[in-house]
């Protein structure tokens, strides 16, 4: 009986490695071809929400550094540090001799990414637009890392989580939102960025989403202008940091200040390209849903 299990496992690491014979051939998000000849065993991973999403598809063990911030899961805390969103140790990154390095460009500077890129090392570059694009990006960071079926999982789980919000919020009655991303400079999205999708998932109508920047800045006098039910932000719980609501409480002919109508969300849960985005977004379908429920009455 032993011997016939031995067999089996022995027949499964066989049809495992047959499975990744040849090359490893995808895309990143800048439509770039990353090739790999096995399995990623050494992964640098240059952003938080990439080193999240290496873990949620299987392959958070083979990640050898990783940047600042980078705190989720528990596990990813202990990973050795390479630098940050704003200068990173090349000399350490090419010393680990990764096999692939995850980036989020508008995390880290351009410039570094092609020196990385020209001393040869394999590149995906990790930039969600749409909601979709986070479980399809899991499926091609594990048909890289090897862990296919566990990242096919992770991302159909999303997947379905994801219809489930839209189906119960996206066609209730709009609100239209102010999304303020930072208050010196007054900072928003337009209707392309990742949160936008999340807004529209919700059932919010974005104010500034026809604007030709991603996150455009605006004035104090073009949110008047617009006129939203409700202003939504970020804050990490449990600070005591000024949340940069404090002109809108002030300004009482506005109507979500007059009315404390405000949804604050934790800036991990809605900010990063990871399944945790979906807990973000159910929180602010849930404050919207309570903005909608005062504008009735």
């Amino acid at each position: 009986m032993k011997l016939l299990f031995r067999c089996l496992l022995a027949a499964c690491a066989a049809l495992s490695i047959a499975a990744h014979a040849g090359p490893l051939r995808t895309h990143d998000d800048d439509g770039r071809t990353v090739e790999l000849a096995q399995p990623a065993r050494r992964i640098v991973s240059l952003a938080p929400h990439t080193t999240e999403l290496l873990y949620a598809v299987g392959a958070g063990d083979r990640i050898v550094a990783t940047v600042n911030y980078a705190d989720y899961p528990e596990a990813a805390k202990r990973l050795p540090r390479v630098g940050d969103a704003h200068l990173l140790d090349l000399e350490r990154i090419a010393a680990l001799k990764p096999d692939l390095v995850v980036v989020w460009m508008h995390g880290s500077a351009a410039r570094q990414i092609d020196r990385l890129r020209a001393l040869g090392l394999p590149v995906f570059h990790s930039e969600s637009h749409r909601l979709e694009d986070v479980a399809d990006g899991m499926r091609r960071l594990g048909l890289l890392t090897g862990t296919d079926a566990q990242a096919g999982r992770a991302a159909a789980a999303y997947e379905q989580a994801l219809a489930d919000l839209r189906r119960t919020y996206a066609t209730r009655s709009p609100v239209r939102v102010f999304y303020q991303v930072w208050y010196e400079p007054l900072l928003t999205f337009n209707d392309h960025h990742l949160v936008a999708d999340a807004i529209r998932g919700c059932g919010g109508v974005n104010v500034f989403g026809s604007l030709s920047a991603l996150v455009p800045t605006v004035s104090a006098e073009a949110v008047l202008a617009a006129r939203p039910d409700v202003v939504v932000t970020t804050q990490r719980m449990g600070t005591q940091a000024e949340d940069g609501l404090d002109r809108w409480r002030a300004l009482k002919q506005f109507e979500p200040g007059a009315k404390g109508r405000f949804v604050i969300l934790h800036p991990d849960l809605i900010s990063r390209q990871t399944p945790r985005i979906l807990e973000g977004m159910r929180a602010m379908c849930e404050g919207l849903d309570g903005v909608r429920q005062a504008l009735r009455k």
